[in-house]
């Protein structure tokens, strides 16, 4: 593996720094980098640009410097190819990211060793009807929300699986998420966290008004249609939270598994319940834990 991309979130403040350090490190093992024009004029290597539309039919995998938001674009932008992701963790929560920028030669001389392992992770396609014509369509990695805007006022979504009628919910909208997206927006309204290996599509209610609304796991291979009322128009759908379209009444939005999977570069050490413990528990490590006795 000899030809590697570099995709970076200039926003964030050790950026440039970090993929300066990155760049060195490739060329003297001998592999061949590229980075989007830009930001290659950017750092004064115009020698390396090449446009992201090319990436996947030249470099071999790709890294991502930025935090989880940075890399959910990058997997909805290549979600048609099967390069393999390793984000390095520029941001808070670094959730998706196995990388970190102060370890950065481990990183890469793992990778050029073949000392990792490939997770697929689930994608969603979601398509916005109006009146029986697709509007809008897109590929999610994380989530599809639907949702209200800034006004106190709610939406109910009558929701559909494969054609059966499956519960109508009112309040703020409802998430259809990937078990990656479990622990994202879904997991604060009270969703259940998913092992990513698992397939299938979460339900989530946004701030339900019953106490009966609670969110369900259901088939991967299913298809959701959700449609859309309230006595208002502020309404929207919003892939990934990044992407957003506006909405109107009786408009259906249906989301099904997507063909596309995300490929993320994983350690073989770090599994998931591990991630989970220390970015949303705050668990320290063992080392630490016994640091901190000492």
């Amino acid at each position: 593996m000899k030809r590697f991309g570099i995709l970076v979130n200039k926003g964030k403040p050790k950026a440039r720094v970090v993929l300066k350090e990155l760049v060195l490190l490739l060329e003297e093992r001998g592999v061949e980098v590229w980075l989007e024009p830009e930001i290659a004029q950017s750092i004064e290597r115009p020698d390396l640009s090449l446009a992201v539309d090319r990436f996947p039919d030249v470099v071999e995998i790709v890294f991502v410097l930025g935090g989880d938001g940075t890399l959910l674009g990058v997997a909805r932008r290549f979600a048609d190819s099967d390069i393999p992701i390793l984000g390095f963790n520029l941001g808070n929560l670094g959730f998706l990211s196995e990388a970190e920028p102060d370890s950065l030669s481990t990183a890469v001389d793992r990778i050029l060793s073949g000392d990792y392992y490939i997770e697929e992770r689930l994608m969603l396609d979601a398509e916005v009807v109006r009146d029986g014509k697709v509007l809008e369509r897109s590929v999610a990695l994380n989530d599809v929300g639907i949702a209200k805007g800034s006004f106190s006022r709610m939406i109910t979504g009558t929701v559909y699986m494969d054609g059966v009628y499956l519960g109508t919910y009112s309040g703020d909208g409802l998430i259809v998420s990937t078990p990656t997206g479990s622990t994202a927006y879904s997991l604060s309204c009270g969703g259940p966290i998913v092992w990513p290996g698992v397939q299938c599509i979460l339900l989530t209610p946004i701030c339900p008004h019953t106490l009966t609304a609670r969110p369900m796991v259901l088939p991967a291979d299913s298809t959701l249609e959700i449609r859309v009322s309230a006595t208002h128009r502020d309404l929207g759908v919003t892939i990934d939270g990044q992407l957003g379209y506006r909405l109107k009444v009786d408009d259906v939005i249906r989301v099904a598994k997507s063909r596309h999977f995300t490929h993320l570069i994983k350690w073989e050490e770090r599994d998931f319940f591990e991630v989970v413990r220390k970015k949303l528990q705050g668990e320290q490590d063992e080392g630490e834990r016994l640091e901190g006795r000492i």
